[in-house]
């Protein structure tokens, strides 16, 4: 008789490895679907484990795990904006704007449900770590500026506007992913440059930024 391969042996995994596997299977859950409409069962089977080692992890349940599983979102979001700060502004934004709107393609039903809110999952919680992606954007963007003492104007400016690119990208989701990616990009680029324009009408600040701007174009 041919002799059988010997069976693999059993991984276990570490506890940080397990929490991750079941992260990663929530995630992929909730790039495709609401939050309310995944459960732990659902969440169990992605990942290939029971309900009650999942409760094991998540003792709060769906509300505990999604949170996790939205933290684990906010940093992948917080890191689109990680860019050197060489060279030239604007193509570093637009380097930066790749980055996020690969996230919302990739995770496109998840990332409406984060911001449109009305989740019956959603809490205070919930919205300080969508609120913190947010500021955590407007704080790598005035780095970019170099400006380490923004005044209101130019804060408020910044902040806006990540509030279109977010109002735009779901929109781009809701128009099929239209038009093509890359000319959202260069358009919400080109938005940032005409609200700065509109407010350094307004703010000395702003003004000197929009110089520096236009000498490197």
């Amino acid at each position: 008789m041919t002799p059988q391969a010997p069976t693999p042996a059993y991984r276990r995994l570490s506890v940080e490895e397990r929490r991750s596997q079941l992260l990663d299977a929530a995630l992929s859950l909730f790039a495709h679907r609401a939050p309310e409409e995944v459960s732990l069962d659902d969440v169990a089977e992605a990942a290939g484990v029971s309900r009650p080692l999942v409760y094991r992890y998540f003792p709060g349940g769906k509300q505990q795990l999604y949170e996790a599983a939205l933290r684990s979102a906010a940093d992948e979001l917080r890191h689109c904006f990680d860019e050197p700060h060489e060279g030239p502004l604007l193509p570093r934004l637009s380097r930066a704007l790749d980055r996020y709107l690969a996230f919302v393609d990739q995770h496109g039903a998840g990332f409406s449900a984060l911001l449109q809110g009305g989740s019956v999952v959603e809490t205070s919680r919930t919205t300080a770590i969508v609120d913190g992606v947010r500021r955590a954007a407007a704080e790598h963007i005035l780095s970019h500026l170099g400006v380490a003492e923004p005044g209101p104007r130019l804060r408020m400016t910044v902040r806006m506007w990540i509030t279109a690119v977010e109002a735009a990208s779901l929109i781009w989701l809701d128009e099929d992913k239209r038009p093509p990616v890359d000319e959202l990009r260069d358009w919400l680029v080109e938005q940032f440059v005409a609200v700065l324009e509109v407010t350094a009408r307004r703010d000395a600040q702003t003004g000197a930024l929009v110089r520096e701007l236009a000498a490197d174009l």
